[in-house]
């Protein structure tokens, strides 16, 4: 595989960061994931980061080098996350379980292959226009399609943030797949909270993600969103990633996974870090972090067997 691929999450106006995202690859493989936590203190930011490191840990286990099929192994370890925030808001006796987002996307033989639940979006973008992305799980969506609303009332609806599907809280998750996507050389594959999304609107998100470098489009991209979002900006986190045909000469950063051997992998998790975060502004002390941590591995691994 020969792929460029970038990376970010900010806190944009918010108390702390419940977004979490990760990519990680073999040699024949890519795994992307982003999840945007709902909840009260902490609890969002669980529930995202069980999602994360869950898909994450099973896509190391699994993915060697290739997986055997990309939709089941969505599939399953989807269902599993979900239970793994159930049995951890079960452990911590919460009145309701909290809740994440995600959207996953696997890259393999040159398909591409992904899955969702929320209002977090995948954007497959080629030739410098979409030429797919995912339907959000939201009640603006749900109007949209009763033609009770356009898309510009939409942003400005009350309940655009209300989503009906999620992993955690106290439903099933409707988790929507793909069917697999032919990678083209050039195509971009970003996946984004609706932090991103919302403010700039898909023409923008199009524009900036044509341009030849997502090194330095996905940075300038975020800073569009904050400042258009202004003081209601919320978490805002993006992975994007071109795809290179073996016969591209490819960008300087570009990644080529042909001498990596059978059993290595390459990761790159986001994690509780109040290092980037002003403590004027977090509500979570480093005790209540490396708790944290302990009972996401706890019931991170329960279900990982």
């Amino acid at each position: 595989m020969k792929f460029t691929i970038y990376q970010e999450s900010r806190i944009g106006q918010r108390k702390n960061n419940q977004d979490r995202l990760a990519y990680s690859y073999s040699r024949d493989a890519l795994l992307m994931v982003v999840a945007d936590g709902m909840g009260g203190h902490l609890h969002g930011e669980v529930a995202a980061h069980i999602c994360v490191q869950f898909v994450t840990e099973a896509f190391q286990r699994d993915a060697r080098p290739m997986l055997r099929d990309p939709s089941l192994f969505l599939s399953r370890v989807l269902t599993n996350a979900h239970n793994a925030i159930l049995d951890y808001a079960f452990d911590k006796n919460l009145d309701e379980a909290p809740r994440t987002t995600v959207v996953a996307c696997i890259v393999q033989d040159g398909f591409a292959y992904w899955a969702h639940a929320g209002d977090s979006r995948l954007y497959v973008v080629r030739q410098g226009q979409i030429a797919m992305h995912t339907r959000d799980h939201s009640r603006v969506q749900l109007m949209m399609d009763q033609g009770l609303l356009n898309a510009e009332e939409a942003a400005h609806h009350p309940g655009r943030n209300r989503v009906y599907s999620c992993l955690g809280g106290n439903h099933a998750p409707q988790v929507e797949f793909s069917k697999r996507l032919p990678l083209r050389d050039g195509d971009v594959l970003a996946l984004c909270t609706d932090g991103v999304w919302g403010p700039l609107g898909d023409a923008a998100l199009t524009a900036a993600l044509s341009a030849p470098d997502i090194m330095q489009a996905v940075p300038a991209l975020l800073d569009r969103a904050e400042g258009i979002a202004g003081p209601s900006c919320d978490n805002l986190s993006m992975i994007a990633m071109r795809w290179h045909d073996d016969a591209t000469q490819p960008h300087a950063d570009a990644i080529s996974t042909r001498t990596m051997a059978l059993d290595n992998f390459t990761t790159q998790l986001e994690s509780f870090d109040t290092s980037r975060t002003p403590a004027s502004r977090y509500d979570i002390s480093d005790d209540d972090i490396e708790k944290a941590i302990a009972e996401i591995n706890a019931a991170i691994h329960k279900f990982s067997k």
